[in-house]
C-alpha cells in the first residue's frame, strides 16, 4: 500500500520524490489553514480574557471542578474553546504518520534523492556508506542546518501568556528544537517534510500572530 501511494504522488510530481514530498507537504499545511486560522483566534482570545483567568484562578482555587466549568463559560462566550489551540497539532498527527511511514519504508523511497542524497536514508547511514566530506552528507546537513534556523526564529517568535507557569513557558520555547533532534534520527524525507512545514508555519504564525499597529509589545 506505501509502495502504490508513493508510486502515484511522485508520478503525478513528475517522478520526483523530493518534490513530491514538498507538494505534500504544502497541501498537508493547506488543508491544516483554517485549523490555524481558528488557533490563532483562540489565541488572542485568551490573550484578551487573561486578567478574568487569573481571577477565576484565584477565586475558585480550591474547587478544580468549578474552575474548570467557570473557564469553559468565559470561552463559550467568546465563541471558543480553552481546548481549540490544540487542534492543528491533532490534524497533523496523521500525515506526520504516514510521512515517517514512508520515510522508514524499506523500498518506497529506493532510488530517489535529494541532490545526489538518498532520501530514505539516515544521516548515519550517509556518513557510514559516503563519508563524512561527501555531497550527500552535505545535503543532509544543510538540511539540519536549515530545519535548526527555522526552530530558532520559531522559538523568538512564540508567546506564552504571563499566566502561565514558568515551566511551560521554557517549554514552549523549547519545542519547536524538538524538530531537529528528529531531523538527526529520521530519514532525509522525513527531515525535508519537517523543513518545508515548519517554515510553511513559522511564517503562517508572523503573519497570523501579528500584533495590530500601536500594541503594546
Amino acid at each position: 500500500m506505501i509502495d502504490s501511494l508513493v508510486t502515484f504522488v511522485v508520478g503525478a510530481a513528475g517522478g520526483d520524490a523530493a518534490l513530491a514530498i514538498v507538494l505534500f507537504t504544502l497541501a498537508v499545511r493547506l488543508l491544516l489553514l483554517p485549523l490555524n486560522v481558528r488557533q490563532a483566534r483562540t489565541a488572542r482570545i485568551r490573550e484578551r480574557l487573561a486578567p478574568k483567568l487569573q481571577a477565576l484562578k484565584k477565586r475558585h482555587a480550591r474547587h478544580p471542578e468549578r474552575l474548570a466549568e467557570e473557564t469553559r463559560a468565559l470561552y463559550a462566550a467568546e465563541g471558543s474553546s480553552p481546548f481549540a489551540g490544540f487542534l492543528p497539532m491533532l490534524g497533523q498527527l496523521p500525515f506526520l504518520w504516514l510521512m515517517y511511514r514512508v520515510a522508514t519504508h524499506p523500498t518506497a523511497l529506493a532510488g530517489h534523492t535529494l541532490f545526489g542524497a538518498p532520501l530514505g536514508q539516515q544521516v548515519a547511514g550517509l556518513v557510514a556508506n559516503y563519508g563524512l566530506l561527501s555531497v550527500p552528507v552535505s545535503v543532509f546537513a544543510l538540511v539540519i542546518l536549515l530545519v535548526a534556523a527555522v526552530a530558532w526564529l520559531s522559538a523568538r517568535n512564540i508567546r506564552v501568556g504571563d499566566d502561565q507557569p514558568e515551566l511551560l513557558r521554557r517549554m514552549a520555547k523549547l519545542a519547536p528544537y524538538g524538530s531537529v533532534i528528529a531531523v538527526l534520527v529520521l530519514p532525509l524525507a522525513a527531515g525535508l517534510y519537517l523543513l518545508v512545514s515548519n517554515a510553511w508555519a513559522a511564517a503562517e504564525r508572523a503573519v497570523l500572530y501579528r500584533r495590530p499597529a500601536g500594541a503594546g509589545a
